[in-house]
């Protein structure tokens, strides 16, 4: 086993890959509670929906451990989830069956793409420059959904975000994770995530902060209203409307996928002379969960970037994974315990992670203004727009204006000025 996910060239051992696919169980465990609710509101079942997403779960990152020796956890986008919901079923009218079709020929065409690995090569050309810049980006995107769920930001309609209230309970609780897990970090705590995690919900549930469960083991719910719906409206198809939303699940889908491979290979000591191995078994993984998840019931398949929360408490292989699958597994009888799990509990972990992300940005040649501007764009794009698919499409165009205006088109791949221009024309027709 340990010779499978060579835990010796990446220095890791069977507990600390074991914390910290717990630390990222942990960490993504709301979408089991929140991907019901969201699309419940565009008509389905949310029963069937939390099975789905459990078991979408299950098997896309089993599949991304064992393929690819890689420690994340993909589950059902948050993201995408809401585009289904309220852009595609309450925005367009699109009945929910015919727009989980569109889930699943998106996901048909992830598979297409990650065989012939023409994922694999565009990820392979973004200069190094940027995949430093996408790294940091997303550890400042990470931070900032850690601040929001804290309540240490809100929203303002006069400033957009402020401070927000500091002596509210729920945020009480953040701060207090928030050093209690720093304080376990700078004393070189292995785990000191997980640990700070726990101990936070216990304080929480002692203060009344957070609600005691009220039972223990549940029954897992009938996929019966969602399961094979989605291969039942393939006539639906070919409809104006429809393609441009198979065309937005794919687009978007691919980018935040790759720009979470491009950050956790980095964080996690993966990449190597810009190459990041196994890349292509990686998204073949991510493409299978979609088509998987979208049959069973439920919206677009991601590669979660809590997932950095785990590797920041050690879990440098796909063992760590796996333990995560297995976590699924045990979520499916215990869904009453998942309640607990509040977003005050693990924002602080996504804080933390995030400054520990952004350091990429120190890599950046920033003397450059043709690399530092296309950098800068890209970084601080993806938490004002609260997209990372944003953030690397604008970076994308950025970069070949700025490389051209210095005569460096010779250092600029192909395939980036194709990139560029299919991002203008999404920005143009669809964001």
């Amino acid at each position: 086993m340990k010779h499978f996910f060579q835990f010796a060239e990446r220095q890791t051992t069977y507990r600390q890959e074991f914390i910290g696919g717990l630390t990222t169980f942990l960490s993504m465990a709301y979408i089991l509670v929140v991907n019901p609710i969201v699309l419940a509101e565009a008509g389905m079942d949310k029963g069937a929906v939390f099975t789905a997403t459990a078991l979408s779960a299950i098997i896309g990152t089993l599949m991304i451990g064992l393929l690819a020796n890689f420690p994340i956890g993909i589950a059902p986008s948050m993201g995408l989830n809401s585009f289904f919901t309220y852009s595609v079923v309450i925005g367009m009218g699109i009945p929910w069956q015919t727009a989980l079709t569109g889930v699943f020929i998106s996901g048909v065409l992830f598979v297409l793409l990650s065989v012939l690995k023409i994922r694999e090569k565009i990820i392979d050309v973004i200069p190094q420059d940027l995949k430093y810049a996408i790294a940091s980006g997303i550890g400042f995107f990470v931070a900032f959904i850690g601040l929001k769920n804290s309540g240490l930001v809100q929203a303002n309609p006069a400033t957009f975000v402020s401070l927000g209230n500091l002596a509210a309970p729920p945020t009480l609780l953040a701060i207090f994770c928030f050093i209690l897990t720093v304080i376990f970090l700078v004393k070189n705590v292995r785990g000191g995530i997980f640990y700070g995690m726990v101990i936070a919900t216990i304080i929480g549930i002692l203060f009344g902060v957070i609600d005691k469960p009220e039972s223990i083991v549940g029954a897992i719910p009938s996929l019966e209203p969602t399961f094979g719906v989605a291969l039942l409206q393939l006539d639906q198809i070919f409809t104006v409307e429809l393609l441009a939303v198979v065309f937005t699940f794919l687009f978007v889908a691919f980018f935040d996928t790759a720009g979470t491979l491009i950050a956790v290979a980095s964080q996690a000591g993966i990449m190597k002379d810009n190459k990041i191995p196994n890349v292509g078994r990686a998204l073949l993984a991510d493409a299978s969960a979609s088509v998987a998840g979208s049959v069973l019931g439920t919206s677009t398949t991601a590669s979660f970037v809590e997932s950095s929360a785990g590797i920041a408490a050690g879990a440098r292989t796909g063992f760590s994974s796996v333990v995560m699958s297995g976590l699924f597994v045990i979520a499916l009888f215990f869904s009453p315990l998942l309640a607990i799990v509040t977003p005050e509990v693990t924002a602080p972990a996504l804080i933390i992670v995030g400054a520990l992300m952004a350091s990429e940005i120190y890599h950046i040649k920033w003397t450059k203004l043709e690399i530092a501007i296309p950098a800068f764009v890209t970084i601080i794009m993806m938490p004002l727009t609260f997209s990372v698919a944003t953030g690397i499409g604008l970076g994308f165009v950025m970069y070949p204006i700025t490389m051209l205006a210095m005569k460096k088109h010779k250092e600029i791949h192909p395939i980036i000025y194709i990139l560029a221009v299919i991002f203008l024309a999404y920005f143009a027709f669809v964001a």
